[in-house]
């Protein structure tokens, strides 16, 4: 308790907790209809995305959320049209998308203001990059991401499991996909500065992976990688606080840890089931 009481004291860090504690959470329950849909890469291509267009905006000194949150939507837009479509297959089309936006990201860069500080804690992460109007804005969409999913969590269910059944009952199921994209994508871009563009998929991954080792049903998954992903958070915070490490290092690393302790959980689990039948 004194550890977290220490780190409140200091107010970048206030903001870090709140706005990664909400960040964390979209990521977690987006992240299990992401994985059964096999779109886990999905945040990793729109992270790139979202960093070619972080660039672009500090090269021509536009706020970088204001222009990377509607770019990245429409790319995520885009991405799921053409898988649908069946005119390239999503993890060619995942991949082609994040290298491209890498590249742009990268030459923007080099060709006006340089690898700056600004540009690597989009690149790698930093809660120091954290300003009170991000906060502000990834709490207020946040929320927005979280509400949305509550009262859609019917049709997401049913369109991630069958969306042929989805639909013979009703269910827009173009619509409620396309839905699953957006707010995956405002997460993305939210999460960026905490955990940068190399890291941030790992919130929407490990979570959902790490509560499928021990939990069947959609929603024990789903509220078990809601907890993990809020837990492994903080305490990745308290790790880098203590050992001074990167922040989106740390959590990733936490995540790891979870994942191999219920993996290991698991294995005991089926050993056990076998010597008893």
């Amino acid at each position: 308790m004194k550890i977290i009481m220490e780190m409140l004291s200091y107010p970048f860090l206030v903001r870090a907790f709140v706005a990664g504690i909400l960040v964390s959470l979209c990521a977690a329950l987006l992240g299990v209809s992401l994985v059964l849909k096999q779109y886990s890469m999905i945040g990793d291509g729109l992270s790139h995305v979202s960093y070619g267009a972080l660039s672009i905006a500090v090269a021509c000194g536009i706020a970088p959320l204001k222009l990377s949150i509607p770019v990245v939507i429409l790319a995520a837009f885009c991405l799921l049209r053409m898988t649908q479509n069946g005119a390239v297959k999503s993890d060619a089309a995942i991949a082609a998308m994040s290298a491209s936006a890498l590249a742009i990201g990268v030459s923007v860069t080099a060709l006006t203001t340089g690898i700056t500080t600004d540009v690597c804690s989009y690149m790698f992460g930093s809660i120091l990059a954290m300003t009170r109007e991000d906060v502000v804005l990834s709490v207020a969409l946040s929320v927005i991401v979280l509400l949305l999913f509550i009262f859609c969590y019917h049709k997401i269910f049913a369109v991630t499991f069958d969306e042929d059944f989805a639909r013979a009952t009703g269910v827009k199921v173009n619509a409620f996909t396309t839905l699953i994209a957006i707010l995956t994508a405002v997460t993305i871009v939210l999460g960026m500065q905490m955990m940068g563009a190399m890291l941030i998929s790992s919130l929407v991954i490990f979570p959902a992976l790490t509560s499928m080792r021990l939990f069947k049903s959609f929603r024990a998954v789903v509220i078990s990688s809601g907890v993990l992903a809020v837990a492994c958070f903080c305490i990745g915070m308290i790790v880098s606080y203590q050992l001074s490490t990167p922040a989106g290092a740390s959590i990733v690393l936490v995540n790891l840890a979870a994942f191999l302790l219920f993996f290991g959980i698991q294995i005991i689990k089926g050993k056990v089931a076998k010597r008893r039948a």
